[in-house]
């Protein structure tokens, strides 16, 4: 299986000729979605959730099935009947070849005044694991964790906690786009071995449109 960074949060996984992208939102290309074989949208917030890009990738292939939960499946679902589906917490479903269980429920507290939304992760093929805005745990091992890194949610001690945590071989960077250049070897310094250790996990940060094999 190939991983495919996209700006943000957006990934792009290729295996057996067969493309699934993740959290196509609007701080990712405007073709990040297009040519998926699957999509997966882990919430509504705008930054991975984009209507107009998942509109593309749907009716460039009238083929390509769209994943998510209820907020995000009820804006899309009547353009495209029977190519929607809404899941949650436990359910796992096969999405274009890759095997895919759900995990999580609410987003991550923002703030308290600010009421949280629902969100989920997904794990693929039992072993690349992408939480949305939320440091779940994937309750099993995983090979490749994508960590978000920077987010309004939280702060790079979590990172390094949740990382220690979930103990995957590989965290690769997502949601990381409003670390400025200044500030991105500062996160690779925490997070690497300069920093306060993150256990045996090599840590990978992968520009927009670089590709890694898992």
């Amino acid at each position: 299986m190939k991983l495919i960074k996209h700006s943000h949060a957006c990934v792009r996984l290729r295996k057996d000729g067969r493309t699934l992208v993740i959290d196509p939102g609007g701080f990712s290309e405007e073709d990040a979605a297009v040519g998926a074989d699957a999509l997966l949208v882990t919430h509504e917030h705008p930054d991975h959730f984009n209507e107009d890009r998942l509109r593309a990738a749907l009716e460039a292939n009238p083929a390509a099935e769209l994943w998510t939960l209820r907020s995000v499946a009820e804006q899309v679902s009547a353009a495209f009947p029977g190519r929607v589906h809404t899941v949650g917490e436990g359910d796992a479903f096969t999405a274009a070849g890759f095997d895919v269980q759900v995990h999580g429920q609410l987003h991550a507290v923002i703030h308290p005044d600010i009421p949280r939304i629902t969100n989920v992760g997904y794990l693929v093929d039992g072993s690349v694991f992408h939480p949305g805005d939320a440091l779940t745990l994937p309750g099993q091992p995983v090979d490749t964790l994508l960590v978000p890194v920077m987010a309004p949610w939280n702060k790079v001690g979590e990172v390094i906690d949740y990382i220690r945590e979930v103990k995957p071989r590989r965290a690769i960077d997502v949601h990381d786009a409003l670390l400025t250049d200044l500030a991105r070897p500062v996160y690779d310094r925490m997070l690497g071995p300069d920093g306060p250790g993150v256990g045996g996990t090599e840590h990978a940060r992968l520009a927009a449109g670089d590709g890694i094999e898992l």
